[in-house]
C-alpha cells in the first residue's frame, strides 16, 4: 500500500513539475504536432520518398493542389526500407491519434479531444497530400514512359521507311 502511495506521489510530481494545466498541454502539444506536420510534409517527405505537396489559392478562390517529384534518377537512389517507414510512420500516427481520441472519449475527458481532432487533421492532411502527390507521380512516370516508347517507336519507323 505504501509503495503504491509513493508511486502515486511520484507521479504526480512528476506530472505537477512539467504540466499543470490543459492549456500548457494543448499549446505545447499543437505546437509540437505544427512542426511535426512542417518537417514531414517538406523535409522528411521530400528525403525518404522524394515527394512533396502543398495548397495554393488561385485568382479565382479556388483551390489548387501542387505536387513535386524528384527526377527519376534521384527516385531510383530512395533506400526502399526508408520509403517503407516513411508510409508505415506517416498511416500509424493517424492511427495512435484516433486510439488516444477514443480513450479520451471512454475517460470522459472531452477537452483532450480538442488536442486530439487538431493533431489528427495535421496527420490526415498530410496523408492525404502524400498519398495525392503519390499517384499524381505515378501518373506523370507513365505518361513520361509512354511517351519515350512512343517516340522511340516512331523514329524508328521513320528510319526504317526513310530512303538512303
Amino acid at each position: 500500500m505504501c509503495s503504491s502511495r509513493l508511486q502515486l506521489w511520484h507521479f504526480t510530481y512528476f506530472h505537477a513539475l512539467f504540466v499543470d494545466s490543459f492549456v500548457i498541454i494543448f499549446v505545447v502539444t499543437v505546437l509540437l504536432a505544427a512542426l511535426d506536420f512542417w518537417v514531414v510534409k517538406n523535409v522528411s517527405g521530400r528525403i525518404l520518398v522524394g515527394l512533396r505537396w502543398w495548397n495554393e489559392i488561385n485568382e479565382e478562390g479556388e483551390s489548387v493542389w501542387k505536387f513535386e517529384c524528384l527526377d527519376q534518377e534521384s527516385l531510383a537512389r530512395i533506400n526502399k526500407k526508408d520509403s517503407w517507414l516513411f508510409w508505415w510512420t506517416l498511416y500509424l500516427s493517424a492511427v495512435l491519434w484516433l486510439f488516444l481520441g477514443i480513450f479520451s472519449l471512454v475517460r470522459f475527458q472531452a477537452d483532450y479531444l480538442l488536442v486530439v481532432g487538431v493533431c489528427l487533421t495535421l496527420s490526415i492532411a498530410n496523408i492525404v497530400g502524400f498519398t495525392k502527390c503519390r499517384k499524381d507521380a505515378k501518373k506523370q512516370l507513365q505518361a513520361f514512359a509512354t511517351q519515350n516508347i512512343a517516340s522511340r517507336f516512331s523514329s524508328t519507323i521513320q528510319s526504317a521507311f526513310t530512303i538512303v
